[in-house]
């Protein structure tokens, strides 16, 4: 049986007013945890869509499991709202360290966190779906219990509410928490509001509709939540150090969030010095000299005053490029200016990059490689493409047919185009739809592969060096748009070689990647 009403220590209106001001505040809390969820598993898992759709349809999912469940409930309304807020609170809150913790010390036992990350993601998105959909049939009564209405009407003020409130919670996550507080300490924050905002309503309006028990029950949970909350968020220095020593060992020099990513940079020297993106390997000083050579050189054979690189804040490429006489420009654009930055100035990165930022003939432009190339003027003579792996899902439209297609505007008819197209050995589907959209974007096309790999640098879904899925090469594909300009550019040894190693794992009929319809996975 449904609560009767009560007396309340203010007016209806203003008790109206409150529990909107809860739902509000609850919705907000909510969608945060959905999208800390949503980014978690696209940082640590890799491929976006997936895992987004994965994390948001359990949600929905467990959302009507949790408005089901509630209908038990509603006899002592007010109190198991406290608990379900309580509940959230710690779990929702928690769920950033908890996650993050697993792939910190588990991650580097490649087996263990590909087959359980995925479950740990549903686990945390079914508890919280469920304690989501648990709020709003609670607040129903609650809010009928104030002022008695028409169901329709107090449905449509709880989800006008409920929708603004998620609004609120969307945007303040990606504009707000995550560039001020950080993944951690945001989803701490929010777990600390979840819990004063449902404490606060419990104990401010129907306070007199719990037992003396019920009271101090709902009160001591809220006192522990608020205390495990705000020491976690005193210790999220220490475990954010701790876990970054477990993920990239114990010589982490710089790391840094920067506007676009988190940029680590471990070690120093050329065999040792390493750079991850947003937890995935970039760079390693073991064997980026293979990359960059395998990359850079054979598109240099032939004309080369201007030289685009796509990527490649690092230096690198242009350190390669700059080896070739008679170079007279070249112009890097990269999205992060962090990560350039830190060629210029970190000591060991701008030496393993030969300084070249301070050469004259290298312009940087910050700025995304596909809006750049739409409004680009002026032709190259080579344009090479050192972008991160392609079946990271943010990269996917910088591996598209209407990318090469930009591209090719801007290459000079005797010009080459160089792209790092993953490994061969590995993911072999996706080297070959890169080459296929190459083709399909009116280019001929050379695919080769580089090997000698001793690191899983340039691989996106690779999380340490030393992982199980760390792959033993590199594939390029070298293009222009005759055959006699290609055959000129790729006529070395090592594309020679490579070609034929790469031409054993083809696989025909391979379809091209396009904006609408991308073909690349994880």
């Amino acid at each position: 049986m449904i609560e009767s009403s009560v007396r309340l220590p203010v007016s209806p209106g203003a008790g109206r007013f409150l529990v909107l001001a809860g739902v509000f505040t609850c919705a907000a809390c909510g969608l945060v945890y959905e999208l800390e969820l949503v980014a978690l598993a696209s940082y640590l898992i890799g491929d976006s869509v997936t895992q987004a759709s994965v994390v948001l349809s359990v949600m929905v999912f467990a959302m009507g499991i949790g408005s089901l469940l509630a209908k038990r409930l509603r006899c002592r309304a007010a109190a198991w709202f406290g608990l379900v807020e309580t509940a959230l609170a710690l779990v929702g809150g928690c769920s950033a360290m908890a996650l993050y913790a697993a792939f910190a010390w588990t991650g580097d036992r490649g087996e263990v966190w590909a087959h359980g990350s995925r479950y740990l993601f549903v686990a945390f998105s079914l508890a919280i779906g469920v304690l989501i959909g648990a709020e709003v049939p609670l607040l129903m009564v609650l809010i009928q219990r104030i002022r008695r209405q028409d169901a329709s009407g107090a449905v449509a003020d709880l989800f006008a509410a409920d929708y603004v409130g998620a609004l609120v919670g969307g945007l303040a996550f990606p504009f707000l928490l995550l560039p001020v507080l950080g993944q951690l300490t945001g989803a701490l924050f929010t777990g600390a509001v979840n819990a004063v905002a449902g404490g606060a309503l419990v104990f401010g309006l129907f306070g007199r509709d719990l037992s003396t028990r019920g009271r101090w029950v709902l009160l001591a949970a809220n006192v522990l939540v608020l205390s495990v909350l705000a020491s976690a968020a005193v210790l999220v220095d220490d475990f954010e150090r701790a876990a970054r020593r477990a993920v990239y060992g114990g010589d982490v020099r710089v790391a840094v969030q920067t506007d676009v990513q988190e940029v680590v940079l471990t070690g120093g020297g050329r065999d040792s010095l390493d750079l991850f993106l947003d937890g995935r390997l970039r760079i390693s000083g073991r064997d980026e000299h293979r990359y960059h050579q395998g990359l850079v050189h054979p598109a240099m054979r032939g004309p080369h005053a201007r030289v685009l690189i796509l990527g490649g804040g690092d230096g690198l490429a242009a350190r390669e490029v700059l080896r070739h006489p008679g170079v007279r420009r070249v112009d890097v654009v990269d999205l992060d200016a962090g990560v350039v930055d830190l060629a210029r100035h970190d000591p060991e990165l701008s030496d393993l990059n030969a300084h070249v930022y301070r050469d004259p003939r290298v312009r940087v432009v910050t700025a995304d490689a596909f809006r750049w190339l739409r409004s680009a003027h002026g032709t190259y003579d080579v344009v090479i493409c050192d972008l991160p792996d392609p079946g990271i899902t943010a990269s996917t439209k910088l591996y598209s047919q209407e990318f090469y297609g930009l591209a090719t505007r801007v290459l000079a008819g005797d010009g080459r185009i160089a792209v790092h197209a993953g490994p061969v050995s590995t993911r072999a589907h996706v080297f070959w739809t890169v080459e296929a959209t190459l083709r399909a974007a009116g280019l001929r096309t050379v695919p080769y592969r580089v090997g000698g790999r001793q690191s899983g640098f340039a691989a996106g879904p690779d999380r340490t060096a030393e992982g199980a899925r760390a792959p033993r090469d590199w594939g390029f594909v070298l293009a222009a748009r005759s055959a006699p300009v290609l055959l000129r550019a790729a006529d070395s040894e090592v594309v020679r070689a490579g070609a034929r190693a790469a031409a054993r794992t083809r696989l025909p009929g391979t379809a091209p990647s396009t904006l609408v319809h991308p073909r690349y996975a994880n």
